[in-house]
């Protein structure tokens, strides 16, 4: 907000974005685009919205009125002041586009997403691996004592589906589109084959492709890239899909209680989900970049998650047991011998597991899951222009 005229905040619907907003920036009028009276004023008169809402000023749920932003674009370049727009959005690729066309150059975005482990960890509140899982880590279920997350996530899942997917008219068949996402449920983690997955529920490639989108438009899903050193035929392309939030992913699958989680076969994949997602968090929360990868080849050779740093990498693997296992290391072990050059020298690699941490063990690093926040910290990157 020192920097630019606006900052535009992205992420998915309820993850803290207009509590963090109005706790920084007390002072600020604040405009709900959801309220109807107020987006009809700014649908219809924008001049006057911004009399009612002078600047400095948030205005959440940008995406109910995207034309405002060609009457803040204006004000912006009329004031030439900095920090006098805190905008909030909830859906990515359409508000994308508008907010690229309107403020380039005078917005900076930020990906939001919910709460991390150590910022639960923080407010006194650390939870079993299974425990987390199901309750995920949306702000709403942290706030007080006594909320059921099957419950807040049946919600969650039926007001996203009502609301943003049916208000976007994106989606013809709803009751297939709830069915593709309990099937999506269960391939967190893995590669997505869209023929196969298409055929399940009973829809087209391209339906299903756009589908994808719509729900990594809406942050409801996060698509992690392939690593790959040339694009050759021998390493797999496919990404693979993460739920931005474990709990929503539970619930899809049924799964409401730390015992369900324990015995369920899928549990392993919603401990990587988890891992992902909280590396993914630490390196945006600290002004990061999304540097993220996983590699696999065609002889079946797989790192569950790598960090590029400019020319080398850092690789992790991720195991929801809690002992300290050789064979942990055997996929990172392979990847050195066969990748040698480009393997950070300086790092040893490291398995994120549910087990005490063990800072070295058989010249690797073993490191508890609620420590994956400060493993992917990426502060100081980048440089500042002076003149």
């Amino acid at each position: 907000m020192s920097e630019y005229p606006s900052v535009t905040v992205f992420g998915p619907r309820q993850c803290g974005k207009t509590t963090l907003a109005r706790a920084m920036y007390p002072d600020f009028s604040y405009a709900n685009l959801e309220d109807v009276n107020i987006r009809l004023l700014a649908q219809n008169d924008p001049e006057e919205f911004f009399t009612k809402y002078p600047e400095p000023v948030i205005i959440d749920e940008i995406q109910r009125v995207p034309q405002l932003l060609s009457t803040v674009q204006v004000r912006i370049d009329r004031m030439q002041m900095k920090g006098r727009y805190l905008i909030t959005g909830s859906q990515q690729i359409p508000l994308k586009n508008a907010v690229a066309q309107s403020l380039a150059g005078r917005t900076a975005v930020v990906q939001m997403f919910p709460l991390s482990l150590s910022e639960l960890e923080k407010a006194g509140i650390t939870l079993d691996r299974d425990t987390q899982l199901v309750a995920g880590c949306m702000p709403f279920l942290f706030k007080e004592k006594g909320h059921k997350p099957a419950e807040y996530y049946r919600s969650y899942i039926d007001t996203y589906i009502d609301r943003d997917i049916a208000g976007m008219n994106a989606v013809q068949d709803l009751s297939r589109f709830t069915r593709f996402l309990t099937l999506l449920a269960g391939r967190a983690g893995q590669l997505v084959n869209n023929s196969a997955l298409a055929g399940d529920v009973g829809v087209s490639s391209t339906t299903l492709g756009s589908w994808l989108s719509l729900l990594e438009s809406t942050h409801l899903i996060y698509t992690l890239r392939p690593w790959f050193t040339s694009r050759t035929s021998q390493v797999v392309k496919t990404p693979k899909i993460y739920f931005c939030d474990t709990g929503i992913a539970a619930s899809l699958l049924g799964i409401e209680t730390p015992e369900q989680m324990t015995r369920d076969p899928l549990m392993g994949n919603l401990f990587e989900n988890l891992v992902v997602t909280e590396a993914l968090k630490a390196g945006l929360n600290t002004g990061g970049s999304d540097n993220l990868y996983f590699f696999r080849n065609s002889s079946g050779l797989e790192i569950d998650l790598i960090r590029q740093n400019q020319n080398t990498v850092r690789l992790f693997e991720i195991k929801s047991g809690k002992s300290l296992d050789e064979n942990y290391l055997r996929s990172m072990r392979s990847f050195r011998t066969k990748y040698s050059a480009l393997v950070d020298k300086t790092e040893i690699d490291t398995v994120i597991y549910s087990g005490e941490t063990c800072p070295s063990y058989l010249n690797a690093s073993f490191r508890n899951f609620r420590e994956t926040g400060a493993l992917f910290e990426q502060r100081g990157n980048g440089f500042t222009l002076s003149f």
